[in-house]
């Protein structure tokens, strides 16, 4: 343990990287634009630059703590070093931010106003350079990046993807895929990270508010909305009510004033996702199918399997995700005469806390005989804008229930929205009851213990099922290259491609720290411990499907023809 002195404060520390986590717990907020604790240290941006008592300055993020040290961190001459820095990104930046999509949640933006920048002095002699559009997931401008440098470090360092780098020297420096390619001709996933790390408005979400606003006001449509499990505990926050609190009865309530006719919960499809992967593992191991089973809910871990590793693409589930497999069953069900009295066509929008079902939506295997099932895919960030652009008071909002007939899941398919999830509601199927001790051993057997890869086993039949979970899609790389060298061997492995599971997903709303992850977690299991039906084969809405409408059709609605 060491002490420091920090703006005339005696400060301990012991094991902290740098000095600026110090700080930072010492209740100082020091401004950042490049840093983050998941990432390397990269000094780009300098505003987290402190002085010591000799009058030297330095970059906090990459200083090391060293006892005695005294630090001062709001001295005249930091703060004019400071706003000189956000005058000098602003004289090289694009300044429409009265339209920029991260207006009011931009932090260059917010250090503008916080160092009082009134006024630029410098003039901005940078070409303007074209948009990427190309992506279904996001949108690039170039004209916006701040060189920080967080979306390279991200996709590279956190993603094992590297579709991003470094271009040119000096001022002429910019980020951008291998050659200026369009990053939609790239092997980028849609995992959308590089949005959420990125501290302006140059990487931010393709979105599709404008279609969905001209579907709901189009009298000839049925418009009908899905709602995933990560989503309900990612809005309450924007609107003032506690971090991680779930508010799908609110959602539900907002969908339906805002002129949804229907409003389903994915967690059902969840419990059918449930059904037929455990269905599937079962067969393979009793038939000498391929193994180990890969879980295929993830659109970005599919795509990156496809890409980097197509020897595993047939230990992937041919099982359709959640979305997937809901938006074929809605379809299938408006198919019917009986109802569809009205003869409208039915437009399903998909409302996700992930950027790559955007991607999902469009590929051909999703699709059933040639339609696309899924029509718009909005992310949580998109659903709070339109929430907003309502006026809807949403915290004043009375709940209400996700329609039927497909409303109703299990707290299985809740669980879907983190990282081993999935693996905890395939065990929660093969287990024979789902009273409070079977469920709190299933908890305890290893799906939910700390870390990105999790390994642990389960005895099941006679055999003991070796599992793996991970998330991140560069710790996925880490599990497949162990796999096929022979270092390790498993039956079952899930995947989610954004850290922590879809809570941390690339739509969800950005600026999420440590307390906000752990309460979107949190948020998701105390969902689940409300939930009166705990297994998906306990739902009697997912019986009645199969032995009705489903019978005859599970392979054509709810798996794919292959990769």
């Amino acid at each position: 343990m060491g002490v420091m002195t920090i703006d005339g404060r005696k400060v301990e520390f012991t094991d902290e990287k740098n000095i600026l986590t110090i700080i930072r717990k010492a209740g100082i907020d020091i401004p950042t634009l490049c840093y983050h604790s998941e990432l390397s240290t990269f000094g780009a941006c300098r505003l987290c630059t402190c002085e010591d008592d000799r009058g030297r300055m330095f970059a906090t993020c990459s200083e090391e703590p060293r006892d005695g040290m005294v630090i001062f961190t709001n001295t005249e001459r930091l703060r004019k070093y400071r706003k000189l820095i956000i005058e000098l990104l602003l004289g090289s930046h694009c300044r429409d931010c009265t339209t920029c999509e991260k207006s009011g949640n931009c932090n260059l933006q917010t250090l503008a106003r916080r160092f009082n920048v009134m006024n630029v002095r410098f003039d901005n002699y940078k070409e303007e350079r074209p948009l990427d559009f190309s992506s279904p997931s996001i949108v690039r401008d170039p004209n916006k990046c701040i060189l920080c440098g967080n979306c390279v470090r991200v996709c590279s360092e956190l993603q094992g993807v590297g579709v991003l780098g470094f271009a040119h020297r000096g001022s002429d420096a910019m980020v951008m895929p291998a050659f200026d390619r369009e990053i939609a001709t790239t092997k980028c996933v849609n995992c959308g990270q590089c949005r959420v790390f990125c501290p302006t408005g140059a990487i931010s979400i393709h979105h599709n508010r404008g279609e969905v606003w001209k579907a709901l006001a189009d009298p000839n449509l049925r418009v009908v909305a899905q709602v995933a499990p990560a989503v309900r505990v990612a809005v309450g926050d924007s609107f003032g009510l506690p971090k991680g609190k779930s508010v799908m009865g609110k959602i539900v309530a907002a969908l339906h004033r805002m002129g949804f006719d229907e409003v389903y919960d994915t967690t059902f499809s969840a419990d059918l996702t449930i059904m037929e992967e455990s269905a599937e593992f079962l067969d393979r191991v009793a038939n000498g199918g391929k193994l180990p089973l890969l879980t295929s809910c993830c659109p970005a871990w599919v795509k990156f399997v496809t890409d980097d590793y197509p020897d595993f693409k047939d230990n992937l589930s041919t099982c359709r995700s959640p979305q997937g497999m809901m938006s074929a069953v809605i379809k299938e069900y408006y198919r019917d005469p009986a109802n569809n009295t009205d003869g409208r066509k039915t437009v399903v929008v998909s409302i996700m806390p992930c950027t790559a079902k955007k991607m999902e939506a469009k590929r051909p295997n999703s699709f059933t005989e040639g339609e696309q099932d899924t029509d718009y895919v909005l992310t949580t960030s998109e659903l709070i804008d339109m929430i907003k652009t309502t006026g809807i008071d949403f915290a004043e909002l009375d709940a209400e229930s996700a329609d039927i007939p497909f409303g109703l899941g299990s707290g299985g398919g809740v669980i879907f929205g983190v990282t081993g999830g999935v693996t905890e509601a395939v065990i929660r199927r093969l287990a024979a009851d789902q009273d409070k001790a079977t469920m709190a051993q299933i908890a305890e057997c290893g799906v939910r213990q700390d870390g990105f890869i999790r390994e642990f086993s389960i005895p099941y039949n006679g055999m003991e099922v070796k599992i793996c979970v991970a998330s991140g899609l560069a710790n996925a790389r880490t599990v497949l290259e162990q796999v096929r060298s022979g270092e390790k061997e498993y039956h079952l492995i899930e995947i989610m491609a954004c850290r922590r599971g879809c809570v941390m997903g690339g739509g969800q709303p950005r600026l999420a720290g440590d307390r906000t992850k752990a309460a979107r977690t949190e948020g998701i299991y105390k969902a689940d411990n409300v939930s009166v039906i705990k297994k998906c084969d306990a739902n009697p809405t997912i019986q009645a499907l199969y032995e009705g409408m489903l019978k005859g059709k599970e392979h054509k609605l709810l798996h794919n023809e292959g990769y």
